[in-house]
């Protein structure tokens, strides 16, 4: 999908027609997010839409828009459930710049940075409420799903801000972080696409499991980038996860190796990082390791597996789309 809307993410596989509809979609989500996120008082309505108006892909009520149509099409349901579930990630984008002390988004002063940590932190809270009211008014079963996914979002947040804990697999420990940090609410995002289109209880199913596999697999490429980057390609200062300590698919690789040629890097990646100069080597000592062949093998594999899911659907303009998108997000890690 080509679009002039900045920010929206591209999907090679969608038909001009497809692309005509799922813009369509998206300009009806923003209004329904403008409109759901004023309020009388001017502050809070800045507050509100600081982040929504930095800029962001979209990625997940586009998936909304695109899922539909495996249904009837986008319907009004659809567009406040996607609406909803944009709601819900920028809400959680509020709290990890608090919990990642994070002086930029997007491009953009982050929420913490612009105002204060106790600001941020309830502007996301009003969000997430925000996000509940759309939800509620499409019905229980809908409700029941926000807060699942609440509920797992918040679990992966805090498993992704502590260690794991001795006597798991790391790298086992990692990838279930992913899904309840990212993988949820892009499965949800799905979820809700074919819900409100009409699509039937197999077709929601397998779309559930495509959005869980592609946001691992989005993650997991973002994990890359932030390693791979040079700086400012990305809108991330490369190495923050270095620095911030996050034991990402290449770092747990690198730290895995017996080879003793690695010790200087692994040595690197077990401290602070507080020094620009032991970052800076860290990351060339990593980008040229191994460990990045094995994660970009893994986020590859997951992507794929993301598109096996959808093998048993009849081809269509859809389907193709969402091939598409599967493999455009893990190739973004190179």
């Amino acid at each position: 999908m080509t679009s002039s809307t900045p920010g929206i993410i591209a999907v090679p596989g969608a038909s001009d027609d497809l692309t005509a509809r799922l813009l369509d979609g998206l300009e009806r989500v923003e209004r329904v997010i403008l409109e759901r996120t004023r309020h009388e008082d001017d502050f809070i309505s800045e507050a509100n839409l600081h982040l929504a108006q930095a800029g962001g892909k979209r990625f997940r009520p586009m998936l909304t828009m695109l899922v539909a149509e495996l249904g009837d099409g986008i319907t009004d349901e659809v567009v406040a459930a996607a609406a909803g579930v944009e709601l819900t990630h920028l809400a959680s984008l509020y709290h990890d710049d608090v919990m990642d002390e994070a002086d930029m988004r997007r491009g953009a002063p982050s929420a913490n940075a612009k105002y204060d940590n106790s600001t941020a932190i309830l502007v996301g809270d009003l969000l997430f409420g925000s996000a509940s009211d759309i939800i509620a008014d499409l019905g229980p079963q809908a409700v029941k799903i926000q807060a699942q996914t609440f509920i797992r979002l918040c679990t992966g947040q805090i498993r992704d801000d502590r260690p794991c804990p001795e006597g798991e697999d790391p790298q086992a420990y990692y990838r279930s972080v992913l899904a309840d940090k990212t993988g949820v609410l892009v499965a949800t995002a799905a979820r809700y696409g074919a819900m409100f289109s009409g699509a039937t209880p197999e077709v929601v199913a397998m779309a559930t499991e495509y959005g869980e596999r592609l946001g691992v697999a989005f993650q997991l490429a973002d994990d890359l980038i932030d390693v791979a980057s040079l700086s400012g390609e990305s809108g991330k200062t490369p190495g923050t996860d270095l620095r911030e300590g996050k034991r990402t698919l290449p770092v747990l690789h690198a730290l895995a190796s017996d080879d003793p040629a690695d010790a200087e890097l692994q040595r690197l990646l077990l401290s602070e990082l507080d020094d620009d100069a032991d970052l800076a080597r860290a990351l060339e000592l990593l980008r040229a390791h191994r460990a990045m062949d094995l994660a970009r093998e893994e986020t590859l594999a997951v992507g794929r597996g993301a598109s096996e899911v959808l093998a048993p659907l009849p081809d269509s303009d859809a389907k193709a789309a969402l091939l598409a998108l599967a493999e455009s997000v893990v190739t973004r890690a190179g």
